[in-house]
């Protein structure tokens, strides 16, 4: 073999060598930057379905003319709310579901179909699994991003609210029966 095929061959090999290097560095900083983009759309998810669950608290707590609580009957009631004569917004836009492409939301109904929360639709499963905000700390239990449910009342407000109506109930001060008044 001669001296000029042995220099091919050899930069033949160092530049097969060169293009599996590179090849490996990108396929581990794809990895890498995908999960930095998947962290992002987590925090946008938690951003958005938080705000539609406050809107729908505010709905749901902002009843004009001292009428019923009711849960909004579409996401489009939180934009302008229709039981009032004038402009009354609970929401400035409807935010879309960042783990979807559609950017659908799922919609958790009570009975007569109107929204008490939202879901994601996203399948995949979340990289964040701890160090949630005490509303959403069922969120450290969840398999996969639909489990991320944005609900009001929360199971928390709801374990509250219900202890607090146990103390009312059960009157926390001492009873008066068998005392006489003077």
């Amino acid at each position: 073999m001669s001296a000029i095929a042995k220099e091919n061959a050899f930069s033949y090999i160092a530049a097969l060598i060169f293009v599996t290097v590179i090849g490996i560095s990108l396929t581990s900083g794809s990895a890498y930057w995908s999960t930095i983009i998947k962290r992002e759309k987590e925090k946008e998810l938690l951003f958005r379905g938080d705000q539609i669950r406050r809107a729908i608290e505010s709905y749901y707590n902002g009843v004009p003319g001292g009428g019923g609580s009711q849960y909004p009957a579409s996401l489009n009631d939180l934009l302008k709310d229709p039981r009032y004569l004038t402009t009354q917004r609970h929401l400035r836009k409807i935010y879309k579901d960042p783990m979807t492409k559609d950017g659908e939301w799922g919609l958790i109904t009570v009975q007569g179909g109107r929204i008490k929360g939202v879901f994601s639709k996203g399948v995949g499963t979340p990289v964040k699994t701890g160090n949630f905000p005490d509303e959403y700390e069922d969120f450290e239990k969840a398999v996969k991003y639909s489990d991320w449910k944005f609900v009001y009342p929360s199971e928390k407000e709801k374990t509250t609210s219900s202890m607090k109506e146990k103390n009312v109930s059960s009157g926390s001060g001492k009873s008066n029966e068998g005392e006489s008044m003077p």
